[in-house]
């Protein structure tokens, strides 16, 4: 582990009168996927959509490569969190090369480069999907577009991969087949972290570098 990508301090948030976060503090390495476990409603999905910026907490701050995430504008918050959630709500009427494409709007000045079209093309190719790069996102089973969705916040080039449940629609040898290429990712760039939630335990102690449990809050 190098430098600290991401830091959270004293993190506190509610809904209405509902308190879900009291005072957490979490810090992601470069090169270190975390695992955040906790029961259903402890909150973590909350967290990881602070640490994207897509809520903002009650108080305390968030940083990413020492810079306030809340002073970013949307492009560069794009450039250094990749987000992606439990569950697909959008259905896009596009090819999946198309979908994972869009992971490289926050890099692209006016027009797709020979270089973004690589990435997207390795990434599909890195998770095993390269069959399904001229299909209809439409036409993919759930589990198949979690993974199309995954290749997309990968394409991203973030620095912090932070993951809802990013197997809950996979078969066990797929859920590992993913977990490992996660881990890859990472390994590959010191420079990159993940935070993933998940739920199975054994999953957690064989792929993360550490296990963070949210309970009551904390």
């Amino acid at each position: 582990m190098t430098d600290v990508l991401l830091q959270a301090s004293d993190l506190h948030f509610s809904w209405g009168e509902r308190p879900v976060l009291d005072g957490v503090d979490l810090e992601v390495y470069g090169g270190e996927v975390v695992a955040l476990l906790g029961r259903n409603g402890a909150g973590k999905t909350t967290l990881l959509r602070m640490l994207n910026g897509l809520l903002k907490p009650k108080g305390g701050k968030v940083l990413v490569g020492g810079d306030a995430l809340e002073m970013m504008g949307l492009n560069e918050r794009a450039r250094r969190t990749a987000y992606v959630p439990q569950s697909i709500t959008s259905a896009f009427p596009m090819r999946v090369i198309d979908v994972v494409l869009l992971g490289r709007r926050p890099h692209v000045t006016w027009r797709l480069s020979d270089r973004d079209v690589q990435i997207a093309t390795d990434t599909l190719e890195m998770l095993g999907l390269s069959e399904f790069a001229f299909r209809r996102f439409t036409e993919l089973s759930g589990g198949e577009r979690q993974q199309v969705i995954l290749a997309k916040a990968m394409a991203q080039e973030a620095g912090v991969l932070l993951l809802d449940e990013p197997t809950s629609d996979l078969d066990l040898n797929n859920q590992i087949g993913v977990m490992k290429r996660i881990r890859r990712v990472v390994d590959e760039d010191e420079n990159r972290g993940a935070v993933i939630v998940m739920h199975d335990l054994n999953v957690a102690a064989g792929f993360a570098n550490r296990v963070v449990l949210l309970h009551e809050g904390k």
